[in-house]
């Protein structure tokens, strides 16, 4: 089993969206004995918080629904747990080395580092473009799906 978890730094937008959007892929493809898909933030402050609402509005106009998910904060338990640690932008890299020392498993990677063009996603956030923050993160989760 291949266990994937999405992470940014509220897990409000962008980490929930990944995992969303993934989980819908592998269940598609009939997949789902074969991953373990979750997210989580680097930071506290919306603990327990769904999805923000821009968010599960994109989320709900491509027919996915956001309903359920609550903000957890990544632990070290959970680096041990999980294969890929996908994280959104080098900001949320520099946050989860806080939270477990060091990447000693190399387990942590941008989620468009699976791309032709490796980058950052932008916060939808500060942007408020979530139609470009969708666009990456299925982008990013389409090449991570090729996974091995």
């Amino acid at each position: 089993m291949i266990k994937v978890m999405f992470v940014c730094h509220g897990n409000i937008c962008r980490s929930p969206m990944g995992e969303i959007i993934f989980k819908d892929m592998v269940k598609k493809q009939g997949l789902e004995d074969r991953f373990l898909i979750d997210s989580s933030a680097t930071s506290r402050e919306e603990l327990g918080n769904g999805v923000y609402p821009p968010a599960a509005r994109k989320l709900r106009s491509v027919g996915l629904d956001p309903r359920g998910h609550r903000a957890k904060q990544f632990t070290t338990g959970d680096y041990k747990k999980f294969d890929y640690v996908l994280v959104m932008e080098d900001f949320n890299r520099r946050n989860l080395l806080r939270i477990i020392g060091s990447d000693s498993d190399k387990k942590i990677f941008r989620l468009l580092d699976f791309t032709d063009s490796p980058r950052d996603i932008a916060d939808p956030w500060y942007t408020d473009n979530f139609d470009l923050a969708y666009d990456e993160i299925s982008e990013g989760v389409l090449r991570v799906f090729e996974l091995p």
